[in-house]
């Protein structure tokens, strides 16, 4: 920029600011260059003495990224390898045979000690697949109700390798250690809200995590099959009931909606070039046991029994809020059956070998409830009346409605929701009120 300048400069030398007569230059034209020359060379000294303080003082004072290999090795308190780390991964990989046909998986599973996380990895050990979690425990939401999450894994064998899915060294690690033959990715930056808050988490996770698996998975030899969560917010601002796999996806009304249709399009693209096998469930609304405090359904229950007041939106014109309430046995089923009938990926150490299978599915409850029905079940269930607020539906990234049409999860998977919103809150607040008032616990 420096150099355009110091043309410009020397273009009007001579030349008057008003048109008229030219006036020749006086000064010999080799002092001109020499002037030109000189000034060049003081700016080129200056800008060069400023870009070496600069790298003398990012190299002094900077710290090293969280999420470089050698951090992140650090902060899971001691050095993943060895031949202690390794048997715990061996051992918790170990496949059994049972009685309910299972057994003939091998399954990292993401995102082990979240919600839905917990729920599969169980139901895989119990039917004698081998299962390894991977979580790094952050705090978008209480880490006590994780690690609680953690020693119901651990009592079922599973082992939880405590690190970060940017972490590529820790990755090709494991794989160097264990042949999965499935990955359940289910590690995410979740909540609508908080992205308005925090966006840079969305995309360090949703995004840049899930390109970083994607880069460890495609040199896998063999590389397995991946079923990952998407969600139903990628429908974003379509108007069109029920949605359909074939809708448009391209209106995302929050952030985090456009981190996970950025993953679907990430995952068609690694399909196509690398062969990669690759399922996409969009969960609507899943709820129970062991949930997500920052759900509605969790958070309503903690302050109606708190007696505090709890907000309720409605949509514009006093429009009803709904959802598609789909209780996690039923999203179980169907994580278990994307596994079941994944097809192998083609390709092997980066070099596709041929088409491989890319499906994408909405595993939801077909039938939406009113937010104002959810807030009476609740008092009927905790015997408590509810303080509530009606409020405008604000513009942060909350949809009306979903509402999912799951006739190809049907098809495909034998998919079909049995659990009625009623009957599965039951199950929740019986958990709820034993996890958090007979145990004492603080609910955050």
């Amino acid at each position: 920029m420096s150099q355009l300048k110091t043309i410009s400069h020397i273009d009007g030398v001579g030349v008057p600011s008003t048109p008229g007569k030219f006036k020749p230059d006086k000064v010999p034209p080799f002092f001109h260059r020499l002037r030109w020359f000189h000034v060049s060379i003081s700016r080129l000294t200056l800008w060069s003495s400023f870009f070496v303080a600069f790298i003398v003082v990012y190299y002094l004072f900077s710290s090293p990224s969280p999420y470089s290999p050698s951090s992140s090795r650090r902060s899971l308190g001691v050095s993943y390898g060895g031949k202690d780390w390794e048997r715990h991964v061996t051992r918790s990989t170990r496949r059994h045979s049972s009685k309910s046909g299972g057994g003939g998986l091998t399954v990292l599973v993401t995102g082990a000690a979240g919600f839905v996380g917990t729920h599969v990895s169980i139901a895989l050990k119990r039917r004698g697949d081998g299962v390894l979690g991977l979580d790094n425990f952050n705090d978008y939401y209480d880490p006590s109700l994780k690690r609680d999450r953690q020693k119901l894994l651990e009592r079922s064998g599973i082992f939880v390798v405590e690190g970060d899915i940017n972490n590529a060294e820790l990755l090709s690690k494991l794989f160097e250690v264990v042949a999965f033959t499935h990955v359940m990715h289910l590690a995410a930056q979740a909540g609508v809200r908080y992205a308005m808050q925090n966006p840079s988490s969305y995309v360090h996770s949703n995004i840049a995590g899930f390109v970083n698996l994607l880069e460890v998975w495609k040199l896998a030899n063999p590389q397995p099959a991946i079923v990952w969560a998407s969600s139903s917010s990628v429908y974003g601002l379509n108007s069109k009931v029920p949605f359909s796999e074939r809708d448009r996806t391209d209106q995302p009304a929050s952030l985090y909606a456009a981190t996970k249709k950025a993953g679907e399009e990430i995952a068609h693209t690694y399909n196509h070039i690398y062969g990669l096998s690759i399922t996409g469930l969009r969960f609507f609304t899943v709820y129970g046991p062991w949930g997500r405090p920052d759900m509605a359904y969790f958070s309503f229950s903690k302050n109606i029994l708190k007696r505090k007041q709890i907000t309720i939106f409605e949509a514009p014109n006093h429009g009803t809020v709904a959802r598609d309430f789909t209780y996690i046995d039923d999203i179980l089923k169907g994580c278990l059956a994307a596994l079941d009938t994944a097809k192998k990926s083609t390709g092997s150490g980066g070099k596709k070998r041929g088409n491989a299978q890319l499906r994408v599915f909405n595993l939801g409850n077909t039938s939406p409830v009113p937010v104002t029905q959810l807030v009476r079940i609740l008092e009927k269930l905790l015997k408590v009346k509810a303080k509530t607020k009606v409020l405008p539906l604000p513009r942060n990234g909350d949809v009306k409605f979903t509402h999912a049409n799951i006739s190809l999860a049907y098809r495909e998977l034998g998919y079909k929701p049995t659990t009625d919103l009623e009957t599965g809150l039951k199950k929740f607040v019986r958990w709820y009120l034993n996890y958090y008032q007979n145990s004492k616990k603080s609910s955050w």
